[in-house]
C-alpha cells in the first residue's frame, strides 16, 4: 500500500472553496466586532440600571428598563451571524443608532460639567454605536456580487441601494426615532445650579410617597397662602411675581433633575407635586386650605394630573400644557404623523421609565372641580397646546378660566404681556385662595 493511500491528501482548493473560506473568515471577524460593540452598549445599560443607579433608587427599581433591553441585545448578538448580509448590515446600523441615542445623555451631562455615575459608560456606548453604524456599509460592500456584466452589476447595486434606502427610512422612522425620543424623555433633564431667585429663600427637602428626597427653594408666605411652582427652575419670574404679592412659593426640582433623587420619570411627576403640597400643609406660615399650584409646559401637564388626584391643591394655573408622550388623544396632523409611532414610543417610554403611562389630561381634568383651574397658552405654541387647551377647557368643570396670550411663545406669557399676565394670575389666586369662599371664574377670553 502506498503512502498516499495510507495518508490521503486533501482535495485541491477550488476557487469556489476559496471564496467560501474568505466569506467565513470575513463574517467571523465581522461578527466578533459587532458582538463586542453590542456588548459595550449592553454594558452601559447594565451600568445605568444595576451597577450605578441614580441616588434614591436601587437595582430592583430597574428590572424592566435593565433586563428587557439587555435581553433584546443578547438575542440580536446571537442571531447576527445567521442573517444574510443585507439583514446584518441593517441590524448593525439600527442597533448602532440606538447605541448613539442611549449614550447621548452621557455626552450631554459631560459637556454640561455634571456627569456622574453611569454617564461615563455612555461615552463607550456612543463609540460602540458609531462603530456599528459604520460597519453596515462595509458589510454591504464586502458582500456585493461581482459576477455578470458591468451593466447587470450596476443595475443590481442600484436596486439594492434603493431597497436599502427604503428599509433604512422605515427603520429610522418607526424604530430608531421613537425609541431614541423615549430614551431622551426619560434620561435628559435640566443641568447646572438653580437660577438665582434674587429674594430671601431657604433650601428645603420634600420627601415623596416612594421615598425620594427632592430639593426645593422656599420663599416664606406673608398672606398665609403658598404656591407650588413646577418645575421651579423654569418659572423663576413667575415665582418672583407671586412672592411680591405675599404668596409663599415652593420651587420644586422634579425627580432626577437638579439636586433631587430618583430617575427622570416624568410620568411619576404627580407624586412629586402631591408631596410638595403635603409639605406646604405642614408649614406654620401656610394655611393648609390655601395651597395652589403653578406648572409650566410639561410641569403644567403633570400639575393637572396631580390636582385631579389630590384635593390639597385648591387652585391650579397651568401654562403651555400640550401633548404628552403616551396619550391616546391625537388630533389633526398628529394622527397622521404620530399614530404609527405611538405603540413603539409609548412602549419604549414605559420600559425606560419602569412606569405605566398616565391617563390623558382630557379624561382627568374634570376631577379638579369644584376647585378652580386657569389654563394659559400660546398659539401655535408647542406640543399642540393651541389645539389641546380648548379641549382641556371644555373637559374641565367649573370654575374654570382660559387665556390665549397674544404674541406669546411657549410658556412666554409673562414676557409677552407682563402687566396683564401678573394682573390675571394674581387675581385668579387671590379669588381662589384669599377669599373665605371660592369665587366663580368664567373668564373665557
Amino acid at each position: 500500500m502506498t503512502e498516499s493511500a495510507v495518508h490521503p491528501q486533501s482535495a485541491p482548493a477550488t476557487p469556489a472553496r476559496a471564496a467560501v473560506a474568505r466569506i467565513v473568515g470575513l463574517v467571523g471577524r465581522e461578527t466578533t466586532l459587532v458582538r463586542l460593540a453590542i456588548g459595550a452598549v449592553a454594558l452601559h445599560v447594565l451600568d445605568d440600571n444595576f451597577l450605578q443607579p441614580r441616588p434614591g433608587t436601587s437595582p430592583a427599581d430597574h428590572l424592566v428598563s435593565g433586563l428587557i433591553p439587555v435581553a433584546i441585545l443578547t438575542v440580536v448578538a446571537a442571531a447576527y451571524p445567521r442573517l444574510p448580509a443585507a439583514a446584518r448590515a441593517a441590524t448593525a446600523m439600527t442597533v448602532g443608532a440606538l447605541g448613539l441615542a442611549i449614550g447621548f445623555p452621557g455626552a450631554y451631562y459631560l459637556l454640561a460639567g455634571s456627569a456622574s455615575g453611569a454617564h461615563f459608560s455612555g461615552i463607550l456606548a456612543i463609540a460602540a454605536g458609531a462603530l456599528l453604524v459604520l460597519s453596515g456599509p462595509v458589510t454591504l460592500w464586502k458582500s456585493r456580487r461581482s459576477g455578470g456584466t458591468r451593466r447587470r452589476r450596476y443595475l443590481r447595486r442600484a436596486l439594492a441601494a434603493v431597497l436599502g434606502a427604503i428599509a433604512a427610512v422605515v427603520l429610522v422612522v418607526f424604530v430608531v426615532f421613537p425609541i431614541a425620543l423615549a430614551y431622551g424623555y426619560t434620561h435628559v433633564g435640566r443641568t447646572g445650579s438653580p437660577p438665582d431667585l434674587g429674594i430671601p429663600h431657604e433650601t428645603v427637602i420634600v420627601e415623596t410617597s416612594d421615598g425620594l428626597e427632592l430639593t426645593a427653594s422656599y420663599v416664606a408666605a406673608e398672606n398665609g397662602a403658598a404656591i407650588v411652582v413646577f418645575p421651579g427652575a423654569s418659572a423663576v419670574k413667575e415665582a418672583r411675581m407671586l412672592s411680591r404679592h405675599g404668596y409663599g412659593v415652593l420651587l420644586l426640582d422634579p425627580r432626577g433633575q437638579g439636586g433631587s433623587e430618583g430617575d427622570l420619570v416624568r410620568w411619576a411627576g404627580d407624586r412629586d407635586l402631591i408631596a410638595a403640597a403635603e409639605y406646604l400643609r405642614g408649614r406654620p406660615d401656610v394655611d393648609p386650605d390655601r395651597i395652589g399650584g403653578f406648572g409650566s409646559s410639561v410641569g403644567g401637564e403633570i400639575l393637572l394630573g396631580a390636582a385631579a388626584q389630590s384635593t390639597a391643591f385648591k387652585a391650579v394655573v397651568s401654562e403651555g400644557a400640550g401633548f404628552r408622550i403616551g396619550e391616546a388623544d391625537l388630533t389633526g396632523i398628529e394622527r397622521v404623523l404620530l399614530a404609527p409611532l405611538k405603540p413603539v414610543l409609548t412602549g419604549a417610554t414605559a420600559v425606560f421609565s419602569n412606569h405605566r403611562p398616565p391617563r390623558p389630561i382630557v379624561d382627568v381634568i374634570g376631577s379638579i372641580a369644584p376647585r378652580p383651574v386657569f389654563l394659559i397658552y400660546a398659539a401655535p405654541g408647542m406640543g399642540g397646546e393651541d389645539v389641546r387647551q380648548p379641549k382641556y377647557f371644555a373637559a374641565a368643570g367649573e370654575p374654570r378660566s382660559i387665556w390665549q396670550v397674544p404674541g406669546a411663545e411657549h410658556t412666554g406669557g409673562i414676557d409677552a404681556r407682563p402687566a396683564e399676565y401678573e394682573r390675571r394670575v394674581i387675581a385668579f389666586f387671590d379669588r381662589a385662595l384669599l377669599r373665605s369662599t371660592p369665587a366663580t371664574l368664567t373668564d373665557k377670553r
